[in-house]
């Protein structure tokens, strides 16, 4: 037998001839993935049937996604909608798809969409593009701190064209300094267009690291140094923004809340003050919200997204009130929705297939309204949600629902 047979490869592995990352170098991507999961049976007892069935291309997975692959784990996919959605980006009818273990989640996103359509659809904005990346240097002390935070105020063009030398895409838009003793922060600031640009950042602002080290007395500590902040909970995200800042809102007719959501404006706006503003800040929250992250991590896995960044995602407020012909107003903004249309996992079958469903596979026309049209579905899928859980919890039927369903 050769190396492309699964059990002589995982011999290999067994006599310590390969490790078990380097099975690609001497199999084709099935077949190392075949040997890896032999392996790992072998050692844990456990039956990896389910796993070995996949219909992703394992060679482009494990060039682009993942390292030591064993298989897949299936998610179910289901949609909400049709929903009607008058974005920037994106405007018409669309189908959200979703993808969760959670029963119930579609079910409510749905009705949220439902309560949506009825009142004429929802409005969707982008507000801001900002993808960040804050390296932290060390400097002698505060005086030379506050000297590297001026020069970096006055040569941001300087900075601009080391780091836009890296991508054809990515452009810098801003630097700010912060310091703290013998620390300096400089958080940059990019448009990514299309792609969530988390690399490009990083590419960009380690060639602009340079040019700081080059041009003052501060060395560089780490490429990030967390006041980015990627990946954590973190108030600068929730005032500066980050990735997408998008805010999505409705205004529901009184007779529309009664007969869909089964409860009344006055109702649902008690609910939303008591328990996602007040509730929150006693809690120290930082999502002042229901539960965005339900709508934001079903819908970055259906869509491949980094399903990490669902941290900053749900960093969220939802606001709600009656306006002066008795009608709710519910708005959801979202600080730091970190998305996009190209790279990563948007690139795997089922996720591209997502993005399809929504129209917004691949690079945009202008770049970066296929990303921008995604944040405002991911936005309105939030607030379909918040309109339909915070309608259940005014109506007191919350349990019932989901005993009705069997959840």
């Amino acid at each position: 037998m050769t190396d492309t047979d699964p059990e002589t490869l995982a011999g290999r592995v067994r006599d310590g001839d390969l490790r078990l990352y380097e099975l690609e170098d001497h199999a084709d991507a099935d077949t190392a993935v075949a040997a890896r999961r032999l392996l790992v049976e072998e050692q844990s007892g456990a039956e990896l049937d389910a796993t070995g069935e996949y219909t992703l291309p394992a060679g482009q997975a494990t060039d682009t996604n993942i390292e030591n692959m064993t298989g897949a784990v299936q998610i179910p996919v289901g949609v909400a909608g049709p929903v009607q959605i008058d974005g920037g980006a994106v405007s018409g009818e669309r189908y959200l798809p979703m993808a969760t273990t959670e029963g119930a989640l579609l079910a409510s996103v749905n009705r949220g969409c439902a309560a949506l359509n009825s009142a004429g659809g929802a409005g969707a904005r982008v507000l801001k593009n900002r993808m960040t990346r804050a390296p932290a240097f060390r400097v002698a002390g505060v005086a030379e701190a506050e000297a590297l935070a001026s020069w970096a105020r006055d040569n941001v063009p300087a900075l601009r064209d080391a780091a836009e030398s890296t991508t054809s895409h990515g452009e810098l838009r801003e630097v700010t300094p912060y310091v703290v003793g013998n620390n300096v922060y400089l958080r940059f600031a990019y448009d990514t267009k299309d792609a969530m640009g988390m690399n490009m950042a990083t590419i960009a602002t380690e060639a602009a690291c340079e040019v700081v080290e080059a041009e003052t007395a501060a060395s560089l500590v780490a490429l990030s140094g967390n006041l980015c902040s990627d990946k954590k909970p973190a108030a600068i995200n929730a005032v500066e923004g980050r990735g997408r800042t998008v805010a999505a809102d409705v205004t529901v007719p009184r007779e529309i809340v009664a007969e869909t959501l089964k409860t009344s404006p006055e109702a649902v706006a008690e609910v939303n003050t008591r328990k996602n503003l007040v509730g929150s800040a006693k809690a120290g929250g930082l999502g002042f919200n229901a539960h965005v992250a339900n709508a934001v991590a079903a819908m970055f896995l259906a869509t491949g997204q980094d399903a990490a960044q669902v941290v900053e995602g749900a960093n969220a407020i939802t606001t709600a009130e009656v306006d002066d012909e008795g009608d709710l107003y519910v708005s959801v903004t979202l600080a730091s929705l970190e998305v996009g249309t190209v790279g990563g996992g948007t690139k795997l079958p089922t996720q591209a297939e997502g993005l399809d469903v929504l129209g917004v596979r691949g690079g945009g026309d202008p770049a970066g309204s296929n990303a921008d049209a995604l944040a405002e579905a991911v936005a309105v899928a939030a607030l379909a949600g918040e309109l339909s859980l915070l309608s259940a919890l005014a109506s007191r039927n919350l349990s019932s629902a989901h005993a009705d369903l069997g959840r």
